[in-house]
């Protein structure tokens, strides 16, 4: 019985989801790419999964497809970045120069966390995707003013 209840309870939660009109699962079709916003550089896609990374405060999810090659200068965060590569693998640098012979590669499945102010930077291999997601608002601040791309 208490099965029943809990598988019914369940059931009706979903209906009261889909009904609100708030999308809370994603297959890949129903994800809706676009541009980057302005301090990435051209050239990748970006997709807003879940809440609004401009947002004063609350959680948000977003994915980048970056082609091959596809760089991001050494910037850093104020508030913790958590990123999972999807697809492709994704190489990261730490510090204030770009150095590809001090990456590390992560393929598809990595995980990883950056705490704030950790300086890193980042190099696409083959086609990637990765999704990150922390608390609003997403803030890069590039180590070298000139990588900025929104000031270009």
């Amino acid at each position: 019985m208490r099965k029943i209840s809990l598988g019914v309870l369940l059931f009706c939660a979903l209906v009261a989801l889909a009904q609100s009109g708030a999308q809370n699962a994603f297959t890949p079709d129903q994800i809706k790419w676009g541009p980057p916003p302005p301090f990435v550089a051209p050239g990748a896609q970006f997709a807003v999964i879940e809440g609004d990374p401009t947002a004063r405060s609350g959680d948000f999810t977003i994915r980048l497809k970056m082609p091959n090659g596809y760089k991001i200068a050494p910037h850093w965060h104020p508030l913790r970045e958590n990123v999972t590569v999807i697809s492709g693998s994704l190489k990261v640098g730490m510090g204030d120069k770009f150095d590809e012979s001090k990456m590390g590669t992560f393929p598809a499945g990595s995980f990883a966390y950056l705490d704030p102010d950790m300086h890193h930077y980042v190099m696409a291999v083959g086609d990637t995707v990765v999704q990150v997601h922390g608390m609003s608002p997403v803030v890069f601040n590039y180590v070298n003013p000139a990588d900025d791309p929104s000031k270009k």
